[in-house]
């Protein structure tokens, strides 16, 4: 029975193992759609999708769009600058206004912590979490997971480091919550002020060095360094943070042979990460984005209620 055990999608921490292996799974296939000539399925025609972005975004957004199109549901795009919300109008009547003209589904992005469960109280759609405040970002995570098991075949015994900002990495929260429930093995990796609170209570190994965070790693999945951060004086510099947290070439050689470089972009080259690991070979920067379309489509596919027989 291919349904996911939530009418939403608002988080890993609490998702099932089996709901998040039905996802990879049903990726699979919408993969494999994105390498036909015409890429498009009939599978969401009828179905009228939300994308509620409250924050500026580019990948995402697209990827989103793009998947929306691909199953051939009808998308409304909203933007804050050109709607009500200019005028003051809150984030309850703004949804239940939209939603009163029929829409199916919603995608949501908003800088508040917590908003898109907000939305499945005040709303019938479907309700997918595209990144909310410092909490969640599932379908990157999901993407991300994608990405190693479509390398390696699977993703457990994988030993995984998630590199940068733990503190405020929405990406790495989600992360965390999907590799460990996979089974995968994860390490966090950052400067001592951008760990958060109580860090060991997400059951990882926790580091501050990077160079014993590398060793017999077989994934490294490296975060932008937010620039609105380094105002607040979390670290001195970002050529500091590239000597001490930059993963360059000399750094590979502490890896597993068979090593993968991830990163969700936008890359700040020569600060996370130099050019010649972006673009090489192990990187599989690219493939993320191409992958995300088809967990994207998965997701909507999976919480739309469709019958399988209609999503080709």
């Amino acid at each position: 029975m291919n349904r996911l055990s939530s009418r939403h999608l608002l988080g890993l921490e609490d998702a099932p193992h089996r709901d998040i292996e039905l996802i990879l799974n049903t990726a699979e296939t919408f993969r494999e759609v994105l390498d036909r000539r015409i890429k498009k399925v009939p599978t969401l025609r009828g179905i009228t999708v939300l994308n509620l972005f409250y924050e500026p975004s580019t990948r995402t957004r697209i990827s989103f769009e793009l998947a929306e199109k691909r199953l051939s549901a009808d998308t409304v795009n909203f933007s804050t600058s050109a709607s009500s919300v200019a005028k003051g109008e809150s984030l309850r009547d703004t949804v239940q206004n939209i939603e009163a003209m029929k829409i199916d589904m919603t995608v949501v992005r908003h800088n508040s912590a917590g908003a898109p469960y907000f939305l499945t109280q005040c709303m019938e759609t479907n309700v997918i979490n595209a990144g909310d405040g410092s909490h969640e970002h599932p379908t990157q995570a999901l993407l991300d997971m994608f990405t190693i098991r479509k390398k390696y075949g699977k993703l457990d015994g994988l030993r995984v480091v998630l590199l940068g900002d733990v503190k405020h990495s929405r990406v790495i929260r989600s992360n965390i919550f999907g590799l460990k429930t996979m089974g995968a093995s994860v390490a966090l990796c950052g400067p001592a002020t951008l760990m958060p609170y109580e860090v060991e209570q997400f059951g990882c190994d926790v580091y501050t060095n990077l160079d014993a965070a590398l060793d017999g790693a077989d994934v490294v999945n490296v975060m932008r360094i937010q620039g609105e951060r380094q105002q607040s004086g979390l670290f001195p510099s970002r050529r500091e943070f590239s000597n001490l947290f930059g993963i360059n070439r000399e750094r590979l050689k502490r890896l597993n042979k068979n090593y993968t470089i991830m990163h969700p972009g936008p890359i700040n080259r020569g600060v996370e990460l130099t050019s010649d690991v972006a673009d090489g070979d192990s990187s599989v920067i690219l493939d993320q984005v191409t992958n995300g379309q088809a967990v994207r489509m998965a997701v909507l596919y999976l919480l739309s209620g469709r019958e399988e027989g209609e999503s080709q």
